[in-house]
């Protein structure tokens, strides 16, 4: 069976003490950077045990390298740079991560030498025969971040026309695609935000008196994406995961899908989405009737605390999510990662792995 799979995750997991020793000795030149990669390549290997342990089909590196589930990946991008600034460019509801962003200085652009592919490799050799799942952030989070939230953005000459960029843009991730296929990748997944904040009636006013068409830009995205997968090889999955915000526990963001369920539902060419539905703060099942052949992974355990949910209670809520999707294409996994900065959230490593096995319970007895 195809990716995704009936119980899956969305990919980042708790660091252990050591490789957050090392990235601190690191940052403060105690150490070189061969000796943090051992620690990190020691602990992701851990890692992986632990996830082939816990019966997973498909496993990751649980963004052990990365400080950010998506600005790692992006500041390694060409025309990017990073920048710090005095606060976070989204305001969680509790606990701030660090005050890092990016701004774009030139042609956007992958290189060949992208970090990620070689992290990536490490993950081919010490996997085995168990599949790979690579998760890197939406082509819609470079725009987002760096020409939307950022209120004073000047667009560089090339970019004053704003749908160069979002071409550009594309065609970088056209790269990044064949890249990551041709060095093994078959299970993709883009993790994206945006359609959180798009979803929400508070950051869509907000938008709207800067004079954002919030709408407008849901199309342009999708259409940014769809370019993107052009490259997507048919014998390869990529995947979405939409979130509204996964910091040491706290999120950024509330609103159902409803707003932008038909544009992106009903017209983006990815596989399958991976969805937050733990809480009411994600709407219901409804926006699904605009889903067509796409999977969708009903985020239904929630990865932001140590209580396990009731097992009858989220077989009620897949059948429920049945009216909207035929049962075959639905599947079940955590909400979102455990960890999407290296941080984490607040839970221990056993609760977690709890956690992962109640998903993979739930969907044995479902899906049997």
């Amino acid at each position: 069976m195809n990716a995704p799979y009936k119980y899956d995750i969305v990919g980042s997991f708790l660091r252990d003490k050591e490789i957050k020793q090392a990235r601190e000795e690191f940052a403060l030149g105690k150490i070189t950077l061969q000796q943090l990669e051992e620690v990190e390549n020691k602990s992701i290997e851990n890692l992986v045990n632990e996830e082939k342990t816990a019966g997973l089909k498909a496993v990751t590196d649980g963004e052990f390298r990365r400080a950010f589930w998506h600005l790692d990946f992006l500041w390694d991008l060409k025309g990017v740079e990073k920048v710090a600034v005095e606060h976070f460019s989204i305001a969680f509801k509790g606990h701030q991560p660090k005050s890092q962003t990016l701004e774009i200085v030139d042609k956007i652009d992958f290189p060949e030498d992208h970090p990620f592919l070689k992290h990536f490799k490490f993950m081919q050799r010490v996997s085995g025969e168990t599949e790979v799942k690579q998760c890197i952030p939406s082509p819609s989070m470079l725009h987002l971040i760096c020409c939307i939230r950022e209120e004073n953005y000047q667009p560089i000459e090339r970019y004053q026309d704003n749908d160069v960029l979002l071409k550009d843009i594309a065609y970088a991730y056209q790269k990044a695609i064949k890249a990551f296929y041709n060095a093994g990748c078959r299970y993709l997944q883009l993790d994206d935000t945006s359609w959180g904040e798009f979803c929400s009636k508070e950051k869509r006013e907000a938008y709207k008196a800067r004079g954002i068409d919030v709408d407008e830009l849901a199309k342009k995205y999708v259409d940014m994406i769809n370019l993107a997968l052009e490259a997507k090889p048919d014998d390869m999955v990529i995947t979405m995961h939409i979130c509204r915000g996964n910091f040491r526990s706290t999120w950024f963001t509330s609103g159902g899908y409803e707003p932008v369920a038909k544009t992106l539902f009903g017209n983006c060419h990815v596989d399958g989405f991976f969805l937050e539905y733990d809480s009411e703060r994600a709407g219901g099942f409804e926006p699904l009737r605009y889903i067509q052949n796409q999977k969708v992974v009903l985020g239904l355990v929630t990865s932001k605390d140590a209580k396990l949910e009731n097992k009858d209670e989220i077989i009620k809520r897949i059948h429920e999510a049945e009216k909207y999707v035929p049962l075959n294409q639905l599947a079940l996994s955590p909400q979102c990662g455990f960890a999407s900065t290296e941080e984490g959230n607040l839970l221990t490593k056993e609760e977690q792995w709890n956690k992962v096995k109640l998903v993979k319970e739930i969907a044995e007895e479902v899906w049997q």
